[in-house]
């Protein structure tokens, strides 16, 4: 992951959410983020990432929520 990427999960607070998300994810917002040519368009990707991990219910603009954590009882 791109130093600037974690400073500004770190910033926001957002590490653990992204961490929360499946390696697929993860692995698809940083691809998607450091694959634009433009810094002002990684920016933007990086800034939709972190508003999505914000709110939690969004991936790449497509409703998400977490699987129903296995409870043992």
């Amino acid at each position: 992951m791109p130093t600037w990427v974690r400073e500004a999960l770190h910033e926001r607070g957002l590490l653990p959410a992204y961490e929360a998300r499946p390696p697929y994810q993860r692995n698809d917002y940083l691809g998607w983020i450091t694959g634009a040519k433009q810094t002002a368009t990684q920016h933007k990707r990086l800034a939709q990432m972190l508003d999505e991990l914000a709110g939690g219910t969004h991936y790449m603009r497509m409703a998400w929520r977490p699987a129903a954590s296995k409870q043992k009882g």
